[in-house]
């Protein structure tokens, strides 16, 4: 489960952002194929996160980001519903993927210093 250290990633990320503050929520974009399972990354997360103090009380919030793509053939621009990768327009094969592969911090709610 490869969920398990991107979790450690991300709360490693969290708490060099975080600069000290509590984190209250962070925000991850997960593209449809990135390869990453949104459950089980919050599962994750909401198990480990009990190990940082910045972020032990922090609530995941997940963008899922449907695939995107672009046909230099007939210029069709929008969401690719299947995993097939031709133009659903012209049927050509070269499709330029715009955005879905990805997984990022996207933000973090932090509170204010403890102090």
């Amino acid at each position: 489960m490869h969920e398990l250290s991107i979790t450690e990633s991300l709360l490693e990320l969290c708490e060099e952002y975080a600069q000290g503050k509590i984190v209250e929520e962070v925000h991850v974009k997960i593209g449809r194929l990135s390869g990453v399972e949104a459950s089980l990354l919050q599962r994750s997360f909401e198990t480990f996160k009990e190990n940082s103090f910045i972020c032990k009380n922090a609530k995941i919030i997940l963008h899922l980001q449907e695939v995107l793509v672009e046909c230099p053939k007939c210029h069709f621009s929008g969401i690719l519903e299947k995993n097939i990768f031709w133009c659903p327009k012209c049927e050509d094969k070269n499709l330029k993927i715009i955005d879905g592969e990805e997984l990022y911090l996207m933000r973090l709610i932090l509170q204010e210093d403890l102090k």
